[in-house]
């Protein structure tokens, strides 16, 4: 190790260690990937598209594999943590993996807290930790004072556990996920079964034509993606990429994490839509009229509403039970990748050092206090898990976007760099990957997407307070605006079209927002693998990314 090495380690702690396995990589993303999303979206999909939902699970499904495809050949190539944020850093520099590397860490940073008030949403049947509001038409479940005071006692449990470090984490999450494995697949049969043999008054298949198979027609499809948690389900891919410099093997590890994850999830989810259309009550359906009206008596949680009305009681328990299990792992499991995010931002230099300092058992403590913080802070303008689903599936997505632009840039600068999992087809999937993520953001509409766009300009506000604080000091790094300037002009137009084409207030308009989006697809896909580093300055920042990928496993 040079005395460079050893005083980058030394200023930023012992190091991350490498004891995450292939199977807790690949649990790690599954284990986020299932949390309160599939408690919660089959019941929202349905009252924004009926019983077509289904296919807004597909088309998902598939728009999320896009995304997930360019990671899986990214990881191997660089297996560092918060390689979301560390990626761009690589090609484009600090002021491009800043921009988008601050929409990642908020937008991770809220999901603990989503987690927490999705399991105390079903809690609600044993002690008022939320009200029933209305929010845009919509009932949705506020959380009460006590709610917010035990939702800052788990957030802290949370990271508590992390302090602990990533095996412990690890070893926590293979248990948790084969509990929800098992439970979601379990309610899937029952309710299918129970459904066709008609008990509880099921509607089974007749459902799916009794009251309109697309109410809403094709928009209603496309809009329930972004807003109903469909893609806010599917985001737990990306912990493979995450937790990447914690793993053993990464070059195997990685693609298995990110391609098996998403394709074992989607066919739970699209099978838990089915079971879900099956077993609501026809009786329940003809009283609402609609499924955009349909509404269970006491729903803490609409699946265990269907449970409890249909007689079968011991499934309503183990779902009440799941409501706080499935939530807590993944709010566990962000808690970490969080920390990793504001650990990637004080390695690249865009945040403070401090945030990349980690304790004797490799954990970026300050990180995980910086997430504990802003987490209690998001619980205040989105007290329930309704209105916070739409700013994260945007702002996710938005970061995911980086992928597919990194992808083409790095073969275009970097052709002869080893790939252990290359994409074929050329530029079709990375395009269509980022054409895809553009187009989520666009489904999520302009009520949703406006407090992220001022989010985003207050991260430029912050960046311009770091950039005033740092100027002069040694280790402050050059902003790069030079290579990284495509992205303003690019937020800058997915708010426009998001504002003018909004498919909430001008459906009209909906088929142009798909032909808005394509053109801005390609401009911008045309303009990012265009700029970027020269040789010299990506050589440096490789280098570096390398070095931390070598680093000894011992932390030593």
């Amino acid at each position: 190790m040079t005395r460079t090495e050893r005083t980058e380690k030394a200023a930023t702690g012992a190091g991350l260690k490498r004891d995450v396995g292939p199977v807790g990589l690949l649990f790690a993303a599954i284990g986020s990937i299932i949390g309160s999303g599939w408690l919660f979206g089959a019941f929202n999909a349905s009252a924004i598209a009926g019983p077509a939902a289904i296919f807004s699970w597909l088309i998902a499904g598939v728009m999320i594999l896009l995304i997930g495809l360019t990671y899986a050949e990214l990881g191997p190539m660089f297996p560092i943590s918060g390689g979301v944020v560390r990626y761009p850093h690589i090609v484009w520099g600090s002021f491009a993996s800043y921009s988008l590397g601050f929409i990642t860490w908020i937008s991770t940073a809220a999901v603990p807290a989503i987690e927490v008030e999705g399991a105390l949403t079903y809690a609600t049947k044993y002690a008022p930790f939320t009200e029933a509001s209305k929010a845009n038409g919509i009932q949705v479940h506020v959380l009460t004072p006590l709610g917010i005071l035990v939702a800052a006692i788990l957030l802290a449990v949370f990271v508590a556990v992390n302090a602990y470090g990533v095996r412990l984490f690890a070893q926590i999450n293979n248990v948790l996920v084969w509990w929800k494995l098992v439970v979601i697949l379990l309610v899937v049969a029952v309710f299918i079964v129970s459904a066709l043999a008609g008990v509880g008054g099921m509607g089974g298949p007749a459902n799916f034509g009794s009251h309109g198979f697309a109410p809403a027609g094709l928009p209603g499809i496309f809009v329930a993606i972004s807003t109903a948690g469909i893609v806010f389900s599917y985001l737990g891919f990306r912990q493979g990429i995450e937790l990447a410099g914690e793993t053993k093997n990464p070059k195997r590890n990685i693609p298995l994490a990110v391609i098996g994850a998403t394709l074992i999830t989607a066919v739970i989810y699209m099978l838990l839509q089915i079971a879900f259309t099956m077993g609501v009550q026809g009786s329940a359906l003809d009283k609402s009229g609609s499924w955009t009206h349909l509404a269970f008596k006491n729903d803490f949680g609409p699946l265990a509403a269907i449970a409890t009305a249909s007689g079968i009681t011991w499934i309503a328990v183990l779902l009440y039970i799941d409501a706080v299990v499935s939530p807590a792992d993944t709010g566990l499991v962000y808690t970490t990748i969080a920390s990793r995010v504001s650990y990637a931002f004080g390695r690249n230099g865009n945040a403070p050092r401090w945030l990349a300092r980690t304790s004797n058992r490799g954990v970026p403590w300050w990180s995980l206090v910086l997430v504990y913080i802003i987490g209690l802070i998001l619980l205040l303008p989105f007290p329930s898990w309704q209105q916070l689903v739409g700013f994260i599936t945007s702002g996710t997505v938005i970061s995911f976007a980086a992928g597919p632009l990194t992808v083409t840039a790095l073969r275009r600068r970097e052709p002869g760099r080893e790939r252990t999992f290359r994409l074929p087809g050329g530029h079709v999937i990375p395009l269509l990957a980022f054409y895809s993520a553009n187009l989520i953001v666009y489904f999520a509409g302009w009520e949703t997407n406006q407090k992220l766009f001022l989010t985003i300009v207050i991260g430029y506000v912050l960046l311009l307070v770091l950039e005033l604080i740092g100027r002069g000091k040694a280790h402050k790094p050059p902003l790069e605006f030079r290579s990284g300037w495509w992205v303003l002009p690019w937020l800058i137009l997915l708010a426009l079209i998001s504002w003018l084409f909004d498919p909430t207030t001008h459906p009209a308009l909906f088929a142009w927002g798909f032909v808005a989006e394509a053109v801005l697809s390609v401009v911008i896909y045309w303009l990012a693998i265009r700029q970027g580093l020269d040789d010299r300055q990506r050589e440096e920042h490789i280098v570096e990314a390398e070095r931390e990928a070598a680093e000894d496993p011992a932390g030593i």
